[in-house]
């Protein structure tokens, strides 16, 4: 019993979706290792577009480049190029380039004056770092060998892809975050402004979106360290 919200079978099933992608692009002339590499890059491009309060676009480009984290291992598999050096470069970037994407969401909510949602990016970032940090440190150990702890958890990495994209995304869409220049008036008559959270307001939409990061990741990390102290108790 995983708690995942991705089942192991839905899991494969799209992993078969995304092979003639995958074995397209290397046919291209890209090699795994390049795929990881651009998806990194993507990721930041992502970032710079949230710290410039540019959240539609932020949100398509988190989906766009998050399934680059699909192809490469799809892509080695296929070419039978998998390696403990790709494994290590896909680890790796995809935790800085988690990491660069919630910076990004911060800087663009200090830049609205919505600080909030720089706490709550803040958070999101530390509880998905949790989620990798257990299964790293697990496998390190000799618990869940190979993929095993993937599979465990309410949000594993492409859960949380895929709200932080869709949270984005529809924080676009709604009405701009409120900017520091035109807030609305304090009402007592202060010269401070008065920040109001509307359900018209994209903000409202993205302080949900991370809260609900920061909850599912900590819980994710939570059915982690229960699955790893159960195979403990095995052992």
């Amino acid at each position: 019993m995983t708690g995942s919200l991705v089942s192991a079978a839905t899991r494969q099933r799209v992993r078969g979706l995304a092979m003639p992608v995958a074995v397209a692009l290397g046919r291209l002339g890209l090699t795994p290792n390049a795929l990881t590499v651009i998806g990194f890059v993507g990721t930041c491009v992502a970032a710079f577009a949230a710290a410039d309060r540019s959240w539609l676009a932020a949100g398509i480009l988190v989906l766009a480049f998050g399934i680059f984290d699909l192809l490469d291992g799809t892509l080695a598999r296929a070419t039978g190029r998998a390696s403990k050096l790709g494994a290590f470069l896909d680890s790796t970037l995809d935790r800085a380039g988690e990491g660069i994407t919630y910076v990004g969401i911060a800087a663009g909510c200090i830049a609205a004056g919505f600080a909030p949602g720089a706490f709550l990016a803040a958070t999101a970032l530390a509880a998905s770092f949790m989620v990798s940090y257990t299964r790293a440190k697990a496998e390190s150990l000799g618990f869940a060998p190979g993929s095993g702890l993937m599979n465990v958890g309410l949000a594993p990495r492409e859960v949380r892809l895929a709200i932080l994209a869709i949270g984005l995304s529809w924080a676009g869409l709604w009405t701009p975050f409120v900017d520091p220049g035109t807030c609305t008036a304090n009402p007592d008559g202060g010269g401070a402004c008065v920040f109001v959270l509307s359900p018209n307001f994209g903000s409202t939409v993205l302080a949900g979106t991370l809260a609900l990061m920061t909850t599912l990741a900590a819980l994710t990390t939570i059915q982690r360290i229960i699955h790893v102290r159960a195979q403990a108790k095995e052992g």
